[in-house]
């Protein structure tokens, strides 16, 4: 019996790429966008689908990059659909997708929505749950009255939050801490504050929920089922202590600022992609 080891992080592996071309343009591009998007999501959850234009020297049309979470998942839909019609009267072709040679990666930390939708397919919407241990206004602390004013850096409001994660019928409960920062005038309106304290608030829960997923190591067999293994990083005391003893530690000393990101995505390089129509593919 086989089985798939997946991290909650962005997927980069070549084997979870898939590139789809011979896309015809009888069909508006919204159109083809859900439709593709309907037909690979039955393969197992995606992390992404980017759908593009033929450059000008080809045929009018589109091709695509779909991204999975699994290499289980992308070979499946490569088997399924490679030289079929499906949303159109016209086959497709669907091929594994692979760096070029001398592009090294890193695992980047999944945003805190996609590790939701991760887990909920994996785990069920009733497999696990969340819950926020602490939110905490940390704006200022970091100040340092006695520097020269002209040498200080601009306000910022600033939240720390702590969220827990549990697994119910796996036994683990991981958290994670997030931390998010933005700029803010001295002379706000009030109503731009509170806009701003809500944002703030909104990213550092999400940064916190990702971070307690990174912890989560989920193995997918062939037969659908699936273990979890908690693995803790080597001076993780969030998860040791108890709530009382965690409310008592959090002090802005203890933790990494993290810039606030609203995009929460990655740089991709579709240039380091390359596509081998020859790739076998077992079924």
């Amino acid at each position: 019996m086989e089985a798939e080891v997946l991290s909650f992080t962005i997927p980069v592996e070549s084997s979870k790429i898939v590139f789809v071309w011979n896309i015809t343009a009888r069909l508006p591009e919204a159109v083809i966008y859900f439709s593709m998007q309907e037909v690979f999501s039955q393969f197992g959850p995606l992390y992404s689908l980017k759908l593009f234009p033929n450059a000008g020297v080809a045929e009018p049309g589109y091709y695509a990059v779909i991204k999975y979470f699994s290499s289980q998942s992308a070979k499946r839909a490569q088997a399924s659909c490679d030289k079929k019609n499906l949303f159109q009267d016209t086959p497709v072709k669907v091929q594994i997708c692979v760096k070029q040679k001398g592009f090294p990666y890193k695992s980047l930390e999944l945003y805190g929505h996609k590790c939701q939708e991760l887990a909920n397919y994996y785990l069920g919407f009733n497999g696990w749950s969340k819950r926020m241990i602490a939110m905490q206004n940390i704006t200022g602390l970091d100040h340092d009255p006695e520097e020269e004013p002209e040498l200080q850096e601009p306000s910022k409001l600033r939240y720390l939050c702590v969220v827990q994660v549990t697994l119910h019928y796996h036994g683990v409960c991981s958290r994670g801490v997030g931390v998010a920062e933005e700029i803010i005038d001295k002379e706000n309106d009030p109503l731009v504050l509170i806009s701003k304290t809500e944002k703030v608030q909104k990213f550092s829960q999400e940064k916190a929920l990702s971070n307690a997923f990174q912890k989560i190591l989920l193995v997918v067999f062939d037969s659908g089922k699936v273990a979890v293994e908690y693995v803790a990083g080597e001076d993780d005391t969030v998860d040791c202590l108890t709530e009382e003893e965690l409310q008592r530690l959090i002090q802005v000393n203890d933790f990494t600022w993290t810039p606030l990101d609203p995009g929460g995505g990655e740089d991709e390089d579709w240039a380091e992609l390359t596509c081998h129509e020859d790739t076998v593919i077992e079924s």
